[in-house]
C-alpha cells in the first residue's frame, strides 16, 4: 500500500507554538523533492508533547498542504486506546490514508492487551491500520505472532507495519506467516537497505526530512536492484542517520533542518532541549559528508 521514502516529519514550532507556515514549506519541499507519502505527528513530530487540538491542526495542515499529491499517514498512537481512536476518527475525517498506532507505551500492556488495543481501534474505525513496533521507546514489543494474527483478522484494516525493532529477522518472518505483499516498512534509517533486500517497501524516515532527494533517490535504486548506485547513496547517507540520533530526537533533525533552511527553527518542547554542541557538531559534519552543505 505504501513505499519509497516517507519522512516523520518534524513539527516545526516558533515561540512556544506550532509554526504553521514552516511546516506547509516543509510540506512542499518533501513532496518536490520525491517523498512518496508524508507521517505528521509520529515521534519525530513530537506527538508525546502536542496537545489534541495541535495534534489535529498538525494532521489537518497536512492533508491541506499536500493536496493529494501524495497520501499523508496520520500519527494516531496513544497508550490510551480511546484517545488513539479519537485520533484516528479525526484523521478519517480530514482526509487521510492511513493511521500510524504504535504499541501503547508506558501501560506495558501484554500481546493479548496489543490484540484487544488494535481490534478495538480496527472494529470502531474504518481508517487503514499501519502498526509501528518500537520497543526501545514503548517497552513492549508486538511480537510476530500477533501481527500474523491481527492481520489475518483484520486484512483490511491493518495494511502495513514500521518496524524499528531493529530485528530483520522479522521482515522473514512475517512474510512466513502472512502474503507476501503485506506492507512492511523499516522504521530504522541505518537498516533500510538490509530490510528492503529482505522484503521491505521502504522506510519511514528520521534523516529523510533533511535529505528528502537523497533518500528518494536511494529508494529509486533499490528498487531498480541497482546495488551499487544503492550502496554508494548508503554510503552518503550513513553518518547522517546516526546524527540524526547524537542527542535525544528530534533535537538533531531539527538542527539540521535549520542549518538547510532558514525559516525552520530548531526548537523542542521540554522535556526534550536543543541538540547539544557535541550533536550539532555531528549533523554539520554528517550533512557535509552527505553533499547537503559545502562546509560545516
Amino acid at each position: 500500500m505504501f513505499s519509497g521514502s516517507i519522512p516523520a516529519l518534524a513539527t516545526p514550532f516558533r515561540d512556544g507554538s506550532f509554526d504553521e507556515s514552516a511546516f506547509r514549506k516543509l510540506v512542499d519541499w518533501q513532496i518536490e523533492n520525491g517523498s512518496k507519502a508524508l507521517v505528521p505527528c509520529g515521534t519525530t513530530g513530537e506527538a508525546s508533547t502536542i496537545s489534541n487540538a495541535e495534534h489535529h491542526r498538525v494532521i489537518e495542515v497536512c492533508i491541506e498542504q499536500a493536496a493529494g499529491r501524495v497520501p499523508v499517514i496520520a500519527g494516531c498512537g496513544s497508550n490510551d486506546t480511546r484517545n488513539a481512536l479519537l485520533h484516528m476518527q479525526f484523521a478519517k475525517k480530514a482526509g487521510a490514508a492511513a493511521g500510524l498506532c504504535v504499541a501503547p507505551y508506558y501501560n506495558r500492556p501484554s500481546q493479548a492487551g496489543l490484540i484487544a488495543h488494535f481490534s478495538y481501534l480496527a472494529e470502531n474505525s474504518d481508517l487503514p491500520i499501519v502498526l509501528y513496533n518500537v520497543p526501545s521507546r514503548t517497552v513492549t514489543d508486538i511480537e510476530d505472532e500477533t501481527v500474523v494474527e491481527l492481520v489475518r483478522k483484520y486484512p483490511d484494516r491493518i495494511v502495513a507495519i514500521k518496524d524499528a525493532s531493529g530485528d530483520l529477522s522479522r521482515v522473514a518472518d512475517h512474510r512466513m506467516g502472512l502474503d507476501h505483499d503485506f506492507c512492511q516498512l523499516s522504521g530504522n534509517d541505518e537498516l533500510w537497505l538490509p530490510h528492503s533486500a529482505a522484503g521491505g517497501s521502504g522506510c519511514i524516515s528520521v534523516t529523510a526530512n533533511v535529505a528528502p532527494a537523497l533518500c528518494a533517490e536511494f529508494h529509486d535504486a533499490i528498487a531498480a536492484n541497482d546495488l551499487v548506485r544503492a550502496r554508494e547513496l548508503n554510503d552518503r547517507l550513513f553518518p547522517l542517520h546516526y546524527a540524526m540520533f547524537s542527542d535525544a530526537s528530534p533535537a538533531p533533525v531539527k538542527y539540521a533542518l535549520s542549518r538547510v533552511h532558514d525559516w525552520f527553527a530548531c526548537d523542542v518542547r521540554l522535556p526534550l532541549c536543543n541538540a547539544s554542541e557535541a550533536s550539532r557538531k555531528a549533523v554539520d559534519e554528517a550533512l557535509v559528508h552527505a553533499g547537503i552543505l559545502e562546509t560545516a
